[in-house]
């Protein structure tokens, strides 16, 4: 590997990521971009409504260092309804610059240098530097996709293999669910496994459940925290940007114990301090909308995952059908003899004029051969973009 100069020993082997580089290779060929996870329309009217008539007024300014009260008190009282937990919005809420801000203070506050980390991979991006930028170690555990041709099969694990994860320096546990990018939702069983590793190893765990409503029908979210003996040792990572349509605002959370939230604010105030005062107003705003927003949410998700389903399959690649979150993954095997991912992804704009991003990113790079094959799509875009992607691939040169 060739060093960047000046770059920090920890930060080496991260250049600029792939979702910049498929995202510009889209514009540059005029392609439709698959590739990042954004919809491509606005969300509600009633949180985009106040977050304009938050704009002019005090909330222009510095938050407070928590976040507004609004705001903490509208995630106590949704996780609460959807969760059945009880968080005290006062000391056990945390409003931070979108998850990834809430992921990476957590990692900062809690790791030593060389503490373990053990977490799944495929993992996004963002995990592993992360964990670098805090000092601490990878243990990646491999999900494993169903058996080729099993559309409706789902990822899954070895327990084996998670327990042999844990070493005597392993720290903190770092799970996502629902599972980006391979749309898995761990099931109340796998979390019950995950729940009793962390509690005979005395882990800590992180959970970033961002993608929590997008769920589709069959399936459901739990969070590990509402397992027995969970509580006291989770922090749950949250977010707006998937729920209202509103990645670019950047308004996401963590609740937890106040021992644990008060060691990721320690962290947090010296990153962004506070950020998004008119938008916070709007995402409380959003998490108080009745049942029926977030059940249509992933019903109208749910009828696009099946429409760009169909399109993968029809164009001979074998496709997971997600349970969950904006992305549907492929093995390019059959129409990428090489089995080279990234390839086919750098070759996709010109063979059919989409993008996708290829898995291998997601991975350690030691496993790197578990992903290599692996390519994922999003399909958070309207109707007639995805049926213009689909159409596209089916005519895809070889």
């Amino acid at each position: 590997m060739t060093r960047v100069p000046h770059l920090s020993a920890r930060l080496q082997g991260f250049g600029t990521t792939v979702f910049a580089e498929m995202s510009a290779l889209a514009v540059a060929t005029g392609s439709i971009n698959l590739g990042q996870g954004f919809p491509d329309t606005p969300g509600p009217a009633e949180v985009l409504d106040v977050a304009r008539a938050a704009i002019g007024t005090p909330y222009d300014q510095y938050p407070p260092g928590p976040g507004h009260p609004v705001l903490r008190e509208a995630i106590a009282a949704h996780v609460q309804r959807f969760r059945g937990l009880g968080y005290d919005p006062a000391d056990e809420v945390l409003v931070t610059a979108g998850a990834t801000e809430a992921l990476t203070a957590a990692l900062l506050a809690l790791l030593e240098p060389g503490d373990e980390v053990v977490l799944f991979e495929p993992m996004y991006d963002s995990y592993a530097a992360a964990v670098a930028m805090a000092g601490g170690v990878l243990r990646p555990v491999p999900l494993y996709p169903p058996p080729a041709g099993d559309g409706g099969g789902r990822w899954t694990f070895d327990p084996a293999e998670l327990a042999a994860a844990v070493t005597p320096r392993a720290k903190l546990l770092l799970l996502n669910t629902p599972h980006n990018p391979t749309g898995k939702v761990f099931t109340r069983a796998e979390l019950a496994a995950v729940a009793d590793l962390a509690q005979g190893a005395d882990l800590l765990v992180l959970t970033d459940e961002v993608y929590e409503h997008l769920v589709f029908a069959g399936s459901e979210h739990l969070s590990i925290a509402t397992l027995p003996g969970m509580r006291e040792r989770t922090l749950v990572v949250g977010s707006g940007g998937k729920t209202f349509s509103t990645t670019g605002w950047k308004i996401g959370w963590v609740c937890g114990p106040a021992p644990l939230v008060t060691a990721v604010r320690t962290a947090k105030q010296f990153l962004t301090f506070v950020n998004g005062g008119p938008f916070q107003p709007a995402i409380a705003a959003g998490l108080g909308l009745p049942d029926a927003y977030f059940t249509g949410l992933a019903a109208d998700l749910g009828r696009r995952r099946d429409l760009l389903v169909a399109g993968l399959a029809a164009a001979g690649l074998p496709v997971v059908s997600p349970e969950s979150t904006y992305f549907a993954t492929v093995d390019v095997r059959p129409v990428q003899p090489d089995g080279d991912g990234m390839a086919f992804c750098r070759s996709l704009p010109a063979r059919a004029g989409v993008v996708a991003v290829p898995m291998v990113v997601f991975y350690d790079p030691a496993d790197a051969s578990l992903g290599r094959h692996l390519v994922r799509f999003a399909f958070c875009k309207r109707d007639e973009v995805l049926t213009e992607a689909v159409e596209r691939l089916g005519r895809m040169s070889p």
